[in-house]
């Protein structure tokens, strides 16, 4: 009878979980697709980071070229300015070239009209003349020195112009060379010029398909995380339901369990009331030796005798047969049942009274003061080192392997790891999972992550600042 009603609760359990393995099975491939989204989700975020880095150096390197285009048109102004002031000084040489050869040419006309009248007046005997025609010797040497003196004058004069034509004519020579070695290096800036621009050109068409590379990572990003909430609302839904039906399932079963442990116990009754053995009482006799019914003996209160011929009471009689007949009908085992319906031994049933106790606080902000020695360290995506860079997953991987506390990987296996608890419970040492996002609560609101790769490891105050998944216990 006990394995009858074994069998018969087993059998009940067994058709209740089937009843929930069709939600079971659904749940299950939400949290496979929701662990797929969470990857993408944080392929997606490396993605945004590494395009903003790009960003950050096409920036620069705009600014770089725009300062250097900048320069160089800058020197193209003042080539230009130089090379029109060396026009001026071509033209102003040119101009001084033309009065001194033409002071040249006065000079050496003067000169010859001196040098003609001289000879047209005495011809070879000019010098004779001269001295004949002086009045004394004094007048003489006067009149020789003078012509000698107005000689030598037209003969100096004569040999600055040519001398004076000869500098003009260098000098403009030498501007003309300044001239044009200011063009060429015009030319060469005009030429790195053009290169300039060519590059920002590139360089802005790059910066503005970044732009739209980004627009479109944060719209996937976007869409990931609206996917992930969906499929967290349909596995809560979906839990629910579980839940809901195991529960329906369960008191089904109690109440049928019960309602066939009742049967079973009827049954075993009925059984034990059929099994009863009427046993006969001991024939007894009158004086006469003749055998009398022991009923009637004892309801006429007749004296009576055993097979020995010893007088007896036939009630006494009647009522040992009785009393043989109840004690062999009795059970001397007692079954009770538990809320399945289950036959519990109770000289064998042992109640555990030990309560389970987790860890205090203490051993989280163990974890949190060894996480905040690395603030500053640098953030390296797939990193796990806590000095030379990590992500925010390695982070916390290595943290907490500092701790005997071996986790996932990624920061969306990590939100399946530990107990979830309430944002309003939470505690040092916690994790708080965000949408490809994890980091250590501090307390007081506060969290240390490796945030990203411009900031690294650091302390933010608002541990709300984006949308929290989930609240991980596990220390």
């Amino acid at each position: 009878m006990k394995k009858r009603v074994v069998c018969l609760t087993l059998a009940l359990i067994m058709s209740a979980a089937q009843v929930v393995s069709v939600s079971a099975s659904r749940e299950e491939e939400l949290r496979e697709e929701q662990a797929w989204t969470y990857s993408q989700l944080d392929a997606t975020y490396a993605q945004l980071d590494n395009l903003y880095y790009a960003k950050e150096q096409l920036q620069n390197e705009i600014a770089s070229l725009d300062a250097n285009l900048v320069n160089v048109m800058v020197s193209i102004n003042v080539l230009e300015g130089d090379i029109s002031n060396k026009e001026s000084d071509i033209a102003q040489t040119q101009e001084d070239l033309g009065r001194a050869q033409k002071a040249r040419d006065k000079q050496y006309e003067a000169m010859k009209q001196r040098i003609q009248y001289l000879y047209e007046k005495g011809g070879n005997d000019a010098w004779f003349q001269m001295m004949m025609n002086a009045d004394n010797l004094s007048d003489l040497l006067t009149k020789a020195e003078y012509t000698q003196k107005m000689y030598d004058y037209d003969r100096e004069s004569l040999e600055k112009y040519v001398n004076t034509i000869e500098q003009v004519k260098q000098l403009g020579e030498k501007y003309a060379q300044e001239k044009a070695e200011l063009e060429g290096m015009k030319q060469e800036y005009e030429a790195e010029s053009v290169n300039l621009q060519n590059a920002l050109d590139e360089k802005r068409a790059q910066s503005a398909n970044c732009d739209d590379e980004i627009a479109y990572a944060q719209y996937m990003a976007t869409e990931y995380s609206n996917l992930i909430n969906e499929q967290q609302a349909e596995i809560e839904r979906l839990e629910a339901e579980r839940i809901a039906a195991e529960e329906e399932a369960r008191r089904q079963a109690e109440a049928e369990a019960a309602a066939a442990a009742a049967a079973a116990e009827a049954e075993a009754a009925a059984a034990q009331e059929a099994e009863v053995e009427y046993t006969e009482p001991e024939a007894v006799y009158d004086e006469e030796g003749n055998e009398v019914d022991v009923e009637e003996a004892a309801e006429n209160g007749d004296v009576v005798y055993d097979e020995e011929g010893n007088e007896v009471d036939a009630a006494e009689v009647l009522t040992a047969a009785e009393s043989s007949s109840e004690s062999s009908s009795s059970n001397d085992y007692d079954y009770e049942y538990d809320e399945y319906g289950n036959v519990i031994d109770t000289a064998n049933t042992v109640t555990d009274t030990s309560e389970y106790t987790s860890s205090g606080s203490g051993e989280g902000s163990s974890v949190v003061d060894y996480a905040t020695q690395f603030v500053g360290n640098p953030y390296v995506w797939g990193g796990t080192s806590l000095t030379n860079g990590a992500d925010c997953s390695g982070f916390v991987q290595s943290v907490y392997s500092n701790f005997g506390v071996d986790l996932p990987r990624t920061s969306y296996e990590q939100q399946n790891a530990g107990t979830e608890v309430s944002y309003a419970d939470a505690q040092p040492g916690d994790l708080i999972c965000y949408g490809g996002h994890v980091a250590i609560y501090m307390g007081d609101g506060k969290i240390v992550h490796a945030s990203n790769s411009t900031d690294g490891i650091k302390v933010s105050d608002n541990a709300a600042y984006r949308t929290i998944l989930s609240v991980r216990r596990l220390v």
